[in-house]
């Protein structure tokens, strides 16, 4: 074989390897298989101070009363990512040892607490679901189904004393008319099975429209911004003014059941990054 037969052959050898490898990253990439990143990314706040600074940023509710927030920390879980047909990826649904984190303002850097989520099939997703707080269906799994999460909710305080369950927002603090000085702490959650013991379920479903679309791909890590608006703690739906009968309260009692239902409602994406 002459040098220049050999080279000719040795290229077209050459082009066929390299589109056969471009091809078949390309079929991986676009394969219903392939896997990605996504990152949430909680920024608590009162809409109209910005972030949240523990024992300083104060805020004067619709009522008129002060009050400043010395813990703030709350459960999501069931994380739900729905696509541009409809299609809804549950992420550990009712798995708080993999589906379930803990927001702890305290932990914020910058301002925002991260939650980083991985195994998320590749696709275009157009809204965000989670919960706030443990839903019955793991709860009721017993301690085999979320040994690893309550053992995290534990250290963090968000768990019952008295009582088998999660506390799923905890806020503490202090409060006032001219200051804020008197102390309060407002502890949301369930107590043990709810159905037998004839208790409000304070677990919420929030659903989220994201501004744009989060493109989830193997190279592609999308991170959507959510705000949390405390100003719904006492200045929501139902406005709510804290005093000697519910600046105590912990479990699920009408004050609770109305905190939960504010809170559900401070939601918000504000934006969304692909990159």
């Amino acid at each position: 074989m002459n040098i220049n037969k050999f080279l000719s052959l040795f290229f077209t050898v050459l082009t066929f390897l390299t589109f056969t490898s471009c091809r078949n990253n390309d079929e991986d990439d676009s394969s219903p298989e392939t896997k990605g990143k996504l990152q949430l990314k909680f920024e608590n706040g009162f809409n109209n101070l910005g972030n949240i600074v523990l024992n300083q940023t104060t805020q004067t509710s619709s009522s008129g009363q002060k009050h400043k927030f010395s813990t703030l920390k709350y459960v999501i879980s069931n994380v739900s990512l729905i696509d541009e047909n409809g299609n809804e990826f549950k992420y550990n649904e009712n798995n708080p040892d993999k589906g379930a984190f803990i927001i702890n303002q305290e932990k914020a850097v910058a301002g925002i607490v991260y939650v980083d989520l991985d195994e998320i099939p590749k696709g275009n997703y157009k809204k965000i679901k989670f919960g706030l707080g443990i839903s019955q269906n793991a709860y009721l799994l017993g301690q085999n189904g979320q040994a690893e999460f309550w053992e995290k909710a534990k250290k963090e305080s968000l768990t019952w004393f008295w009582a088998a369950g999660y506390i799923f927002v905890k806020l503490e603090g202090k409060y006032g008319t001219s200051s804020a000085n008197t102390e309060f702490m407002n502890h949301t959650g369930n107590m043990g099975n709810v159905t037998a013991n004839n208790t409000p379920d304070l677990y919420r479903e929030v659903t989220l429209d994201l501004p744009t679309t989060a493109r989830v791909s193997a190279t592609v890590k999308p991170s959507i911004h959510i705000l949390a608006d405390f100003n719904q703690y006492l200045s929501g739906e139902t406005a709510l003014s804290l005093s000697t009968t519910n600046n105590m309260a912990m479990g699920s009692n009408q004050h609770l059941v109305n905190v939960t239902n504010n809170l559900t409602k401070m939601f918000k994406v504000d934006h969304v990054h692909n990159d």
